[in-house]
């Protein structure tokens, strides 16, 4: 008898294995052919969005092309989140886990320099200035390739077993009409702040950014840390104004400046372990002074300092301010050290990275490569360190390139091979649904 019950068990587990495998295969044939199918659509959404950028929290026009398509498709449609966002629910008609897919919709103040047809002509409000705005990220991309997996996965919701939930969110460039400060928030922060991410609450959540350099369809992936935390850094050094023929009655806020920069530069040469993860402290502008001949009473500096570990970053923090403020007492000066933090270290979780490899090789071929750590950072890290995440890069420069030269991302020449996105629509559906029949049974 308890061999009888030993076999059953055995017999079911290999027909249940069997059963999942002719499911995930006849899904993903479903998602390849939908995706094919589906391509001219996305291309034209790309193209409509590409042509009319908006910058951070302005996404007006966007939201309201998807939300107008997400209500088209039956689901249940917010909009209006962090500002300009729009979340969408897909139910399945199968219990099982829940799965969140993000795209970020905005564009960055720059002048876009293609011929293209629909090559944007649009400008803006940046910071009160008006500016040119261009698509110069791939934001417009990633918010067609998330409304075709949208519409595939709908398709599919009588055999869906679980939940998705679509995220198009505003502002990951950061925001437009406000300069950060460290009190206001916005883009995926604001997103996690205002709920989205309980209820429903998500079991995962996958993201995608296209990137200029890797071949078009290519997907490039890596475990762990895989971009830098973004921290702003500013500076005032406070000195006393004089003649400059005369410096004896003053303190000089500008020699105590050029000290303060050489001096950051052994923050992470000389203080920061960098055998694990490298560091970046950088001054990226310098302000003071009206006179050649008068030494200023302060000058101003910003930059950023990048890293990608939680305690290194901490520490980064307290070497920085120590270094200024000892610098800036040695000569005399007062300093003033502000540092904002904004965005976490994108941290792709080892675990479910290494599980869902095998969806990602699918989709795009078997042409998947290992990514370096990348120095940009992403605000796909607030809802990566609410649960497990997991984001890849799709590469998006024609393959009959020179990687090397191709504009890169923000660059006013960023292009997108189009040819790639139909891997992206592959990449992201079958992602929620490799993930949702994998762990139905522990999702019910």
């Amino acid at each position: 008898m308890q061999l009888t019950r030993i076999a059953q068990a055995v017999l079911f587990g290999l027909f249940a294995s069997h059963a999942s495998a002719a499911t995930l295969d006849s899904t993903r044939t479903q998602i390849a052919e939908q995706a094919q199918k589906l391509e001219p659509e996305l291309l034209e959404t790309r193209r409509d969005i590409h042509a009319h950028p908006e910058l951070g929290n302005t996404e007006k026009r966007t939201a309201e092309l998807v939300a107008k398509q997400l209500k088209a498709m039956g689901l249940d449609v917010k909009t209006g989140v962090a500002r300009t966002g729009v979340v969408a629910v897909l139910k399945g008609a199968l219990p099982g886990p829940t799965v969140a897919l993000r795209a970020d919709m905005d564009a960055l103040p720059v002048k876009e320099v293609s011929d293209l047809p629909f090559a944007s002509k649009a400008k803006s409000t940046y910071l009160d200035k008006e500016v040119d705005v261009m698509h110069a990220c791939g934001h417009d991309a990633h918010t067609a390739i998330l409304l075709s997996t949208a519409k595939i996965l709908t398709g599919m919701r009588d055999t869906l077993p679980g939940t998705v939930v679509f995220y198009f969110q505003p502002a990951e460039e950061g925001p437009s009409d406000f300069i950060p400060d460290g009190k206001n928030t916005w883009g995926a922060k604001m997103m996690v702040e205002e709920g989205v991410m309980k209820s429903p609450k998500p079991d995962v959540v996958f993201g995608l950014h296209v990137w200029a350099g890797v071949p078009a369809g290519q997907i490039a992936y890596r475990p762990g840390a895989t971009l830098a935390s973004s921290d702003d850094l500013r500076i005032k050094i406070l000195g006393k104004q004089t003649h400059a023929g005369r410096p004896w009655d003053g303190i000089d806020p500008i020699t105590v400046g050029a000290q303060t920069i050489v001096g950051l530069q052994t923050v992470v040469s000389r203080r920061t372990d960098i055998s694990s993860y490298p560091s970046v402290v950088s001054i990226g502008t310098i302000n003071g002074g009206t006179r050649y001949n008068i030494i200023p009473e302060s000058v101003d500096m910003t930059g950023t300092i990048r890293s990608y570990d939680y305690g290194i970053r901490q520490k980064l923090h307290a070497d920085v301010r120590q270094t200024v403020e000892k610098i800036a007492e040695s000569g005399g000066a007062k300093a003033d050290v502000t540092i904002i933090e904004k965005y976490d270290p994108t941290i792709n979780n080892p675990a479910l990275t290494e599980k869902m490899l095998p969806t990602l090789k699918w989709a795009a071929k078997d042409d998947v490569v290992n990514a370096p750590l990348v120095g940009g950072a992403e605000d796909f890290s607030f809802y990566a360190k609410e649960v497990p995440g997991l984001f890849v890069f799709l590469g998006v420069t024609p393959r009959d390139q020179d990687m090397s030269k191709a504009a890169p991302n923000h660059n006013p020449g960023f292009f997108v091979d189009e040819s790639a996105l139909v891997v992206g629509v592959r990449t992201m559906a079958s992602l929620a649904t490799d993930y949702l029949y994998a762990n139905a049974e522990a999702g019910k």
